[in-house]
């Protein structure tokens, strides 16, 4: 997948030009690194958290292949690069695999659901923040997205899921936001109506025993938006 070529066509659907100049600065700075982020130099790592998938995974991932996968929801720009490793080949980056990224909107609902006392707005017949990519062959997928809300009982979060091309899954696991970021983000324009987060990563029962490993690096401001970076390890 052409990184550069793909944002400069789809990241001025909800980012300023600033923005645009900015992420596509810094993709092209990652595309001329051949390092992978966080991978140790020795070939070790550690395989990443597995997680729980629901409660609203995707119905229909196959029919989801985006890199923007914003659709029409509102909210501050967010680009997610993601690296994917193989701990059972020294660490190397993972080429060809699937990858599925799911969140809420800025009110915290989830697109394909809704109408429950889980979450009273309906959502079921559409299908924004969700989608697959395959890595490439530094075992990087992109996606252009908006930050996440919450909801009850849950701090900020992406779910992720890699699978091999036919469809195995390698890992369900769950990314975390830096809490001054959301903090930040939750009280600017569009999201201050929702509120700030009603729990925080180490009280979330998610990620309280498990932060170090799935928080993610962000970089970027209110007004450019935020790229997030994490490198996943499976077991490939």
């Amino acid at each position: 997948m052409d990184r550069k070529k793909f944002i400069r066509n789809s990241i001025l659907g909800i980012a300023s030009l600033a923005t645009a100049s900015k992420i596509l600065e810094s993709c092209s700075k990652s595309d001329n690194d051949d390092s992978v982020t966080n991978s140790s130099t020795d070939g070790s790592c550690t395989v990443s958290p597995a997680e729980t998938k629901g409660p609203f995974p995707i119905k229909t991932p196959s029919q989801l292949v985006l890199e923007n996968i914003k659709s029409d929801r509102i909210g501050v720009a967010l680009l997610i690069n993601l690296t994917i490793q193989n701990k059972n080949n020294n660490c190397s980056p993972l080429q060809g695999v699937l990858v599925d990224v799911w969140h809420c909107d800025k009110d915290g609902n989830y697109s394909e659901y809704g109408g429950t006392s889980m979450q009273q707005t309906d959502y079921t017949s559409v299908h924004f923040l969700r989608g697959r990519q395959t890595t490439n062959s530094k075992g990087e997928v992109s996606f252009i997205s908006i930050f996440p809300g919450w909801y009850q009982g849950r701090a900020p979060h992406v779910h992720v899921e890699i699978m091999t091309s036919n469809g195995t899954s390698l890992l369900v696991t769950q990314i975390a936001f830096p809490e001054n970021i959301s903090t930040e983000v939750y009280s600017s324009t569009n999201y201050a109506a929702h509120g700030q987060a009603d729990t925080s990563n180490t009280k979330d029962n998610v990620f309280s025993d498990s932060l170090a490993n799935e928080l993610a690096t962000l970089t970027g401001n209110l007004t450019d938006g935020y790229t997030l970076s994490k490198t996943i390890t499976v077991n490939g």
